[in-house]
């Protein structure tokens, strides 16, 4: 396919596109004519092939594939009602997959929609991954926290450990962070918090934030009884959790939150380097 083309068609495709709040969408009935298809009528099936796709991989079409009616213009000033479905780019990437790809438009739909989805797959995937380390950190600084306050209050750093340790053992079910260690393959070097989901590094955040709360505001003394006030926290937060169906002990661990660390400036590195490129 010749440069030309390609931009053509590439200009073709940025054209139809709608933003609202931010959220970009394509209308089915501004598609079909881009994709080479000449009448509407045979597009329904094709949207409907690519609904069924997206149902086979897991997704809820809905969420991509969403029904709607607009006014159009007549001669003489009339309207008429007409049905229409607006599309994320993940339905007019399956729409294209399902598509006949002996057709130009067809065929570069493929590979452009393939590509904007992964770069959306990417960023998506870049925001969890802050999120996670977001909450890593606000959870360090937290007990960071909890070891000075109780440090003035007559607790060594082994004191603080057992703290925390009996923090988790309720929080976990009864698990205590050497056993949640040992069932998620962790080495015992290695902080538990590196290798847990958002929602559970979360949980042990706010838990710990109301120890501290706590301590200050009751000007708690000694290790039994902030001891007392740390597990009852966890307890309020597990019995939360619990009754939003969230079962700790049972979330499967997810990759070392040092890698990720790692792999995030790597990537920043990079993205500043191509920067510099494109500026040059």
């Amino acid at each position: 396919m010749k440069t030309d083309k390609i931009q053509r068609l590439k200009d073709d495709f940025e054209e139809i596109v709608r933003v609202i709040d931010e959220v970009e969408f394509w209308f089915a009935r501004d598609l079909y004519k881009v994709l080479g298809y000449d009448r509407w009528e045979n597009f329904p099936k094709l949207i409907e092939r690519a609904r069924e796709a997206a149902e086979n991989a897991g997704e809820t079409a809905g969420d991509h594939f969403r029904g709607v009616t607009k006014m159009i213009e007549l001669g003489k000033g009339g309207q008429r009602e007409i049905a229409d479905v607006m599309l994320t780019r993940y339905a007019c990437y399956l729409i294209a997959q399902n598509g006949d790809a002996r057709k130009e438009e067809v065929a570069f739909a493929q590979s452009y929609f393939a590509i904007q989805t992964r770069k959306q797959e990417l960023i998506e995937e870049r925001i969890k991954l802050n999120e996670r380390l977001q909450a890593r950190k606000k959870l360090t600084r937290s007990e960071k926290e909890l070891s000075q306050l109780i440090y003035e209050r007559g607790v060594d750093s082994r004191g603080f450990g057992r703290i925390r340790s009996r923090g988790d053992k309720v929080l976990f079910g009864g698990n205590t962070t050497e056993q949640m260690k040992l069932k998620f393959d962790i080495p015992k070097n290695r902080p538990l918090a590196d290798f847990l989901p958002t929602v559970t590094i979360a949980a042990k955040y706010l838990a710990t934030e109301v120890t501290n709360f706590n301590v200050r505001s009751k000007d708690l003394q000694g290790e039994e009884n902030i001891t007392k006030e740390h597990v009852s926290s966890n307890k309020d937060l597990r019995e939360y959790l619990i009754k939003r169906g969230i079962v700790p002990e049972e979330l499967p661990p997810e990759e070392d939150i040092k890698k990720l660390e790692r792999r995030v400036k790597s990537a920043d590195k990079k993205l500043l380097k191509d920067e510099k490129k494109k500026q040059s």
